[in-house]
């Protein structure tokens, strides 16, 4: 088969000839269809970014995608050859403790314990097959009229989803989106709509991006462009909530000032909820009193639950969620450098798609 190799963080990635992997106790063998790149995709295979911990030897980046069950090893109960799947990046140890390890197959681990899961597991999905945890696939059956690159685009949705989740939204409730313009937070502007919301809140600092999502969403989308003045933007956002939201959920990407993300905090009701899933560089200052008093309840939330991408399906089937706003560019397995460049680039309603057979 072929995989693409990456020697370390800001190696040699090469394309390489490799044995198809055989199927281990407690594992799946995946003939891959297509899997999305991440954004920073390209900055990760650079060493750009010296936070993420890759394997201490060359391995196969990439963390997700969408494939069929070629193999089965020992201990798989239910997963078959043959059926289609869609595999997640998210690995937690499976042991029944309180606090299991967990790594983000094929691209970083943080921790002795999440080190070790990775070194177990080295290899990510950047190639024609691979070699999995049955834990980090989910059946996919029943969308047989929705092609692999259309299902692997729900790697957009499952992120954010868990932080939807973990926030208890429900539906008639009102949702502010802070960040809404980036690729993860329009996903969650139309993911809230799909799991019920009354009315989405679509924030952002550029306006005609606003008004896209507002279109892609529908009439019950507002956007409110802000301004960076935390009163001005928080009256706002309440207005256009209605009088305040029940949950604010934070996506922002990469920011250098807080004040977006106070202004949505400021814009919930009594008793809302805020979800902190983004990467702001900064400390967020939040006053004891204003929280206490306002009982607002603050979570910060990483990646999702198992079982995340099996209820997004179901999303799906039901018709509730629409894939079909966020369009996947494809390119072949081999053009691999090239997609990455593209995927740094790509819109908020485009997601670079590899297509893994030849």
């Amino acid at each position: 088969m072929q995989a693409w190799q990456l020697e370390k963080l800001g190696g040699d990635l090469r394309l390489i000839d490799r044995p198809i992997p055989q199927a281990r106790p407690g594992s799946v063998v995946v003939r891959m269809d297509a899997s999305a790149l991440m954004s920073y995709m390209q900055p990760y295979v650079e060493g750009r970014l010296p936070i993420y911990h890759a394997p201490d030897q060359p391995f196969i980046p990439g963390g997700n995608g969408v494939g069929v069950v070629h193999a089965v090893g020992a201990d798989v109960w239910h997963l078959k050859p043959g059926q289609r799947v869609l595999i997640s990046s998210y690995v937690v140890a499976q042991e029944n403790v309180d606090e299991p390890g967990r790594f983000l197959l094929g691209i970083t681990a943080a921790g002795p314990v999440a080190e070790e899961m990775q070194a177990d597991w080295p290899d990510g999905t950047l190639a024609e097959y691979a070699l999995l945890p049955a834990t980090a696939v989910t059946p996919a059956e029943g969308l047989p009229e929705i092609s692999a690159a259309d299902l692997a685009t729900l790697m957009r949705y499952v992120v954010p989803y868990g932080g939807l989740l973990r926030g208890r939204l429900a539906a008639g409730e009102t949702l502010v989106v802070s960040g809404a313009t980036g690729a993860y937070g329009t996903a969650a502007v139309l993911l809230g709509l799909a799991m019920g919301a009354a009315r989405v809140v679509a924030i952002g600092r550029n306006a005609k991006t606003l008004q896209a999502i507002a279109v892609a969403g529908g009439p019950r989308v507002t956007p409110v462009a802000v301004t960076g003045d935390i009163a001005t933007d928080a009256a706002r956002i309440r207005a256009a909530a209605g009088g305040g939201a029940h949950l604010a959920f934070d996506m922002v990407g990469g920011a250098t000032d807080p004040n977006m993300t106070l202004a949505a905090l400021r814009s919930l009701r009594h008793e809302g909820r805020l979800v902190l899933m983004g990467s702001m560089t900064v400390p967020l200052p939040i006053s004891y009193l204003e929280l206490m008093l306002n009982g607002w309840e603050v979570i910060g939330n990483f990646m999702y639950p198992r079982q995340a991408y099996g209820r997004l399906l179901d999303l799906v089937r039901s018709g509730q969620l629409d894939l079909g706003p966020i369009r996947p560019r494809t390119l072949p397995l081999s053009e691999l450098p090239q997609a990455m460049a593209l995927a740094g680039k790509a819109g908020n309603f485009e997601c670079v798609v590899m297509l893994h057979q030849r």
